[in-house]
């Protein structure tokens, strides 16, 4: 896709599912890329060796560089450091993709605040603390920058049990929105991905179940699951310069699942 090579991106969350296949599409278009992981490296050392190997065959001979940046983004001490760390190694930082993300399930009326802190913390607060940092290098060195927020279909739809989650999501439509009108006039794009239902890691409760499987699949017009990588190339298009006049929009990839599912069949009197 056109003005991503030689483009320096910050991929947080990168380990694994949709953050890996992040990585390895923005590789593939010629991005360096700094791979974020929490906690342990291993994973993320993975999620490198599997980009270079698509982006160029091999990790020794590859013209794409790659980073791996510790940080937990919750802890806002973390994102200053991880930002600065992939401006300082790579000169510049030209694409920020907010992935990291987590998830916990509880009745609402039993959800402690310590769990929707944490929800919270991860998915918005360092969203938002990732983005602000990020456009900070952005004005400090006078160059235009992307942010793409991945959100999901319930920032829109009401998800039971996940209270937090669906807040902190709906509260990324709004920061996606309000970050574009505020700098769209120093160069600045800021867009959302909001996948559906996706055959990711952390979704192996119910894609290991054919029953349970069956069950999500019939709320999803296409009839499927998404895939990791579909989402990763609607990142590569919305980072790249094809996307160059879109601003402040959620792409959500998610299968018709947004389209009322339940609506296909007429049956109002």
């Amino acid at each position: 896709m056109k003005g991503l090579k030689g483009k320096n991106a910050l991929v947080t969350g990168a380990s694994s599912g949709i953050g890996q296949a992040i990585a390895i599409r923005l590789a593939q278009e010629g991005c360096n890329i700094a791979i974020n992981y929490r906690k342990n490296p291993e994973p993320a050392e993975d999620t490198e060796e599997m980009a270079m190997q698509k982006a160029c065959g091999s990790i020794e001979n590859c013209g794409v560089r790659s980073l791996l940046v510790q940080g937990d983004v919750s802890q806002e001490s973390d994102i200053v450091e991880m930002v600065n760390s992939v401006a300082d190694q790579f000169g510049s930082v030209d694409i920020l993709v907010n992935n990291a993300g987590i998830q916990t399930e509880s009745p609402s009326h039993e959800v402690s605040t310590a769990d929707f802190d944490k929800v919270i913390s991860v998915n918005l607060r360092g969203a938002f603390i990732c983005a602000r940092e990020t456009i900070k290098h952005f004005i400090s060195q006078n160059r235009p920058g992307v942010i793409i927020n991945i959100s999901s279909v319930h920032e829109i739809i009401p998800r039971p049990m996940y209270v937090s989650y669906s807040i902190s999501k709906g509260g990324m439509e709004n920061l996606t929105k309000t970050l574009a009108l505020e700098y769209a006039n120093q160069g600045i794009r800021v867009n959302a991905v909001a996948p559906g239902a996706t055959i990711t890691p952390i979704n192996e409760a119910w894609i290991d179940d054919p029953e349970k499987k069956a069950e999500v699949e019939s709320h999803i017009p296409i009839g499927r699951a998404g895939t990791s990588e579909e989402m990763a190339a609607a990142v590569a298009f919305l980072a790249s310069d094809e996307a160059a006049y879109i601003t402040g929009q959620t792409l959500f990839v998610d299968g018709g699942l947004t389209l009322y599912a339940d609506f296909r069949e007429s049956w109002s009197a």
